[in-house]
């Protein structure tokens, strides 16, 4: 969220389309006018906004003195794989709400108990390791189809392998995990939305939903 008082739009410095701060990606320089993301929007200094997609990012950085240097108004020092760093910044981000959403009591894995909570219908979204047989995951979705009673339906992530759930979870062999309602599980879906309307170089909208993001059932 932007800080007190502060604009609740910008323009990026590639596209020079304004849009929500919610849309972009602001970088700042360190001591060393390296350019670094500042995902969170709070470290000091002059920000420069880019759209928050890989395209775009890559695009800043291939155009690094003409964007950054211009947006700072002195000499911006960019190192290869701007968009990259981002990409690994935000999963992190993602993976860290997902272990804040089991502490809190929002989270259950393992087929047997994702399936089980999905009977209940209280679950609001499902994860599955990108390594996850088709089998599996076509399974937990015809059990949801006949339990699961939210207006809204669920939403399905697919972003992180079994060896990340596993770190994030301080467990092992996390294939599937069902999220259940409540705001660490938001705010993990909210990550989940923003790393995958990065990585398909798609807009988030003004509810936090993108185009190829993720999947609603």
């Amino acid at each position: 969220m932007p800080r007190k008082n502060e604009p609740t739009e910008r323009q990026c410095a590639v596209t020079r389309e304004v849009l929500p701060v919610t849309q972009l990606i602001r970088f700042v320089l360190d001591p060393e006018n390296q350019v670094v993301p500042d995902l969170k929007r709070t470290l000091p200094g002059r920000g420069v906004w880019v759209t928050a997609t890989t395209d775009t990012v890559a695009a800043a950085e291939k155009q690094g003195k003409r964007v950054f240097s211009r947006g700072f108004k002195t000499e911006a020092r960019v190192d290869p794989g701007l968009s990259e760093r981002v990409d690994a910044l935000m999963t992190n981000a993602a993976l860290q709400a997902l272990s804040m959403s089991r502490k809190a009591g929002e989270l259950v894995t393992g087929f047997s108990k994702v399936e089980a909570a999905l009977r209940q219908g209280d679950v609001i979204g499902l994860v599955h390791a990108t390594d996850a047989s088709d089998d599996g995951i076509r399974k937990l979705g015809a059990v949801a189809a006949q339990g699961n009673e939210l207006a809204n339906g669920y939403s399905v992530v697919r972003l992180f392998d079994s060896t990340q759930l596993d770190l994030a979870l301080g467990r092992s062999n996390v294939i599937h995990a069902a999220l259940l309602a409540g705001r660490a599980s938001e705010n993990f879906l909210k990550r989940a939305r923003e790393l995958e309307a990065f990585r398909s170089n798609s807009a988030i909208n003004e509810h936090g939903n993108a185009n190829g993001a993720v999947a609603q059932d």
